[in-house]
């Protein structure tokens, strides 16, 4: 079957929130083994949510709707629906006491709040629909299956809309569908997006059921295989000999297979399962690689701590870099870089360290130390490593790409590739 997902509200086209529900139901569409084509946003103007509706359903099997579930004037997804769907509103008894329950404890909580009239809107529902219960909120959500086309109604807010997705939505298409669609992620770091392509040429060529796409991040380029098949079981069995096949190509490039998993937190698991600690000495990104690895939870039993030495003054003090290295190589240079990294593993006492020192513009640059000309230091079981690094860019980008740079060869360091 194929769906079509469209997102109600003004909000969303004027940029003042972002459109997190059609990520997430694109994502659930996908595990259900349903192929969407097309996602509209809509404001909150009933001829063209009129019009968008009557096209999703020309071209699609379930089309699922969120936002504008309201009380208030301009909440008129349910009305549109039911015109388009040629369905009669009617009041659900059940659901206007689920509302007078709900709105009366938030009265309690809202010294002068009374209910008004016009929440009593939410309470009207297609004659012929299905009724989905909101246990986060006051408008439910409703299912129109009519003439072999589903059409689905959410809330808005993600609390309410997920929870409902979930447990009711879910279930309900998951009967429809005769297929599912399984998907999973192989993350690679240390390798370009040209470089990855071409060595997985063959397999794009030849590619029918499980399929293989690449997908460019910053630093880092992830696989994505899918297959179709009658349950997810079969569809991982598809996916299995291909995945086996990559793991071969790339190694230890593959930093994680969990689609949740980033790298700063397969970093960290790394040095947890190797039990050692780290410290960090930045200059350039001035803390930033120190950020991305306390984001993780659980990181603060494995990195000690981390030093921005900005200045050449702070390098000379508190990471023990010799004025004599920078009076001759300079702050950006492979020796600092490499002082900067023993300094500071003495000074913390820790397993390994990771030093950054560079010129992120957009002005510093030379023309023999131009703009973009990065060191990168890693001080592991007694040996140091250094790598230089050319990288392209404004300023915010060229740190991030030296962020991702540093993180990966950090990872290489502990797997002893260094």
């Amino acid at each position: 079957m194929t769906v079509e997902i469209i997102s109600v509200g003004t909000e969303i086209l004027l940029g003042n929130i972002v459109n997190t529900n059609a990520t997430y139901l694109s994502m659930q569409c996908a595990a259900l083994g349903l192929s969407c084509y097309y996602q509209v946003v809509v404001g909150d103007n009933e001829p063209r949510m009129a019009e968008a509706m009557k096209i999703a359903l020309d071209r699609s099997d379930v089309v699922i709707c969120s936002g504008g579930l309201g009380p208030t004037e301009d909440d008129m997804t349910k009305e549109v629906a039911c015109r388009v769907m040629g369905e009669k509103l009617v009041e659900d008894p059940e659901t206007r006491r689920l509302i007078k329950t709900y709105m009366g404890a938030f009265a309690k909580s809202h010294r002068g709040y009374q209910i008004t009239e016009n929440n009593w809107k939410q309470a009207m529902v297609p004659e012929h629909g299905i009724v989905l219960k909101n246990d986060n909120g006051t408008a439910p959500g409703i299912i129109i299956d009519k003439n072999q086309k589903i059409m689905v109604l959410l809330p808005g807010p993600p609390i309410e809309m997920k929870p409902l997705f979930d447990q009711q939505v879910f279930p309900y298409l998951r009967k429809k569908q005769t297929e599912v669609i399984y998907s999973t992620t192989l993350k690679i770091v240390g390798s370009g997006e040209s470089y990855v392509e071409m060595s997985i040429r063959d397999l794009i060529d030849r590619q029918t059921n499980p399929t293989i796409a690449t997908y460019a991040k910053t630093g880092e380029v992830h696989l994505r295989l899918t297959a179709k098949a009658e349950s997810e079981e079969k569809a991982k069995k598809l996916i299995t000999p291909m995945k086996h096949d990559l793991e071969k190509r790339f190694g230890t490039l593959i930093y994680t297979e969990d689609e949740e998993e980033t790298l700063e937190m397969a970093v960290v698991r790394l040095l947890h399962d190797q039990n050692l600690t780290l410290t960090t000495v930045e200059s350039c990104t001035g803390g930033a690689v120190a950020a991305r690895i306390v984001n993780v939870s659980g990181a603060s039993e494995v990195f000690k701590q981390g030093f921005v030495t900005y200045s050449n003054q702070a390098k000379q003090s508190l990471v023990n870099v010799k004025a004599e290295t920078l009076d001759q190589f300079g702050a950006v240079s492979e020796q600092t870089a490499r002082e900067m990294s023993e300094g500071v593993i003495h000074n913390a006492v820790s397993d390994i360290s990771l030093s950054v020192t560079g010129i992120a513009g957009p002005t510093g640059g030379t023309k023999d130390k131009p703009v973009g000309l990065v060191y990168v230091g890693c001080s592991c079981r007694g040996k140091t490593a250094v790598r230089e690094l050319h990288l392209s860019g404004n300023r915010n980008k060229i740190r991030e790409q030296t962020v991702v740079t540093a993180l990966t060869f950090l990872r290489e360091c502990i797997l002893g590739s260094m």
